[in-house]
């Protein structure tokens, strides 16, 4: 058997949101063969997969196009929209194409729909798994040009197209869709390993730990400038080449990244579906930076409120660094972690895809709680 994943290169998010299913699906297939298409780094890729995979290092998509991780490029992003719906049917012949080529028995897709949209082209079963979808992002910031009403009439009929559209919780909603399905959230669960990080970085037990992750898309604060007086130890980037007394690489700490998420006192970053949903299910606050454009946003702030694990900090704080009060606050938060069964449903619903004798799609949704199923 072979699956094919076809990841958006829009940060990191996707595939930390599918990494997850894909592990949970070999577990219980482990002959299973794996092939992912995206441009998300390899070794990226290789550090949340857990099995052997074949990387095709292409992208069927690109979400938006950002200035960076908070701002959105929107006349580019509208134009790379247009081109690409400009020739959207010999695109579709062209990916399909390739797909008949790979052979896969099955494709996911988190969430390119032009990858959906070749499958059909080429016959081959195909699901999407996401808490958004391209359509409706699209909508949010375009919907009044002159050319949106034909670019979603495409981007809806290959969303319509899968199979089923795997929602996890918390999603946008996505009433349009008569093949969505929810399912529980999806999260990786860490280790907390705060001990040896203190003795690593010779931090005592006073001293406030926050993990920077602002997401996969460029992006560097001017941290050179925050004060080194808050009793706060920041781990970023080794990318970002900080020079602050009160910085380390997490890259040095030789931990991984779900690991550091349940360690540290606090997430400093934006609302994405990752961030997000490993913050609440490993119990730990987000320091969020607002994205009032983004549409998705007011469900994950939600969902964080419901769970006490949100405080909000503002632009000028980015910029001057005072986060005393801000870190105080998270780590007086009492937050009320989760469960995150939605890969193993995911899996389910796909194991059933792959083997489909004697499965059905709403057993496999309810071989393990019970608790999802289609929406409304």
């Amino acid at each position: 058997m072979h699956l094919l994943v076809a990841v958006s290169p829009h940060g990191f998010g996707h595939a930390v949101q599918v990494a997850p299913v894909i592990n949970a699906l070999v577990q219980r297939l482990p002959a299973l063969r794996v092939t992912v298409q995206s441009t998300v780094a390899g070794w990226f890729l290789r550090q949340r997969i857990g099995t052997d995979f074949q990387l095709v290092e292409r992208s069927t998509d690109f979400g938006l196009i950002m200035n960076s991780a908070l701002d959105v490029d929107l006349e580019s992003s509208a134009s790379a929209y247009a081109n690409l719906h400009r020739s959207w049917e010999a695109r579709v012949c062209e990916e399909a194409s390739r797909l008949r080529a790979l052979a896969p028995d099955l494709v996911l897709a988190d969430v390119p729909y032009l990858s959906l949209a070749a499958a059909q082209a080429a016959e081959i079963p195909a699901l999407a798994l996401c808490s958004l979808n391209w359509a409706d992002i699209y909508r949010n910031y375009f919907a009044h040009r002159r050319e949106a009403r034909h670019i979603l009439e495409q981007m809806e009929a290959a969303y319509s197209a899968a199979g089923a559209f795997l929602c996890p919780e918390p999603c946008m909603p996505m009433g349009w869709l008569n093949n969505a399905v929810n399912i529980a959230p999806i999260a990786a669960r860490g280790q907390n390993r705060r001990a040896a990080l203190n003795e690593l970085l010779g931090l005592d037990s006073d001293t406030a730990l926050v993990l920077v992750a602002p997401g996969g898309v460029q992006t560097r604060f001017a941290m050179e400038r925050w004060a080194a007086d808050q009793n706060i130890h920041w781990l970023v980037s080794e990318n970002w080449r900080v020079v602050h007394p009160c910085a380390s690489a997490f890259e040095r700490t030789g931990m991984t990244f779900t690991d550091l998420v349940t360690s540290c006192d606090a997430v400093l970053g934006k609302c994405g579906y990752g961030t997000v949903t490993e913050c609440v299910v490993n119990g730990t606050p987000l320091l969020y930076i607002p994205r009032p454009d983004w549409p998705e946003e007011p469900i994950l702030l939600g969902w964080l409120n419901d769970h006490r694990a949100a405080v909000e900090v503002s632009p000028q704080q980015l910029a001057s660094g005072n986060f005393g009060d801000s870190v105080a606050a998270a780590r007086a938060l009492q937050v009320q972690p989760c469960t995150a069964d939605g890969a193993e449903q995911a899996a389910a619903v796909l194991q059933s895809h792959l083997q489909p004798v004697g499965a059905t799609l709403d057993s496999a949704l309810h071989a393990d709680d019970g608790t999802t199923g289609r929406t409304a």
